[in-house]
């Protein structure tokens, strides 16, 4: 099953989140908004999908807006559903929406 996860509508909050996944989506991580996930996945896209380097995550930063943290939160969420794969030598892969 393909998920696109920032670009469909799911409702309701937090405790929905297994019921979001199960529907297809994903709930962003607190302090973030489906626009934002949408921003990442745009960015992500830009860099070949892949995220290892600093360099990496500050172009992150600059395109989409997001701090540090939220990156790492968004990073997180999408290792967590299955959306993005851990690298062998380090980073991610991000697997779903712009990237999949």
């Amino acid at each position: 099953m393909t998920l696109n996860w920032s670009r469909r509508s799911c409702g309701g909050g937090p405790g929905l989140v297994a019921l979001a996944l199960v529907a297809g989506c994903v709930v962003p991580p607190a302090g973030t908004t489906r626009e934002d996930l949408a921003r990442y996945e745009d960015a992500a896209k830009s860099l070949d999908c892949t995220l290892v380097t600093e360099g990496d995550f500050l172009a992150m930063e600059m395109q989409t807006g997001l701090a540090r943290q939220q990156l790492v939160d968004i990073t997180g969420r999408y290792l967590s559903t299955g959306g993005a794969v851990r690298l062998p030598a380090g980073g991610v892969n991000l697997t779903t929406g712009a990237c999949a």
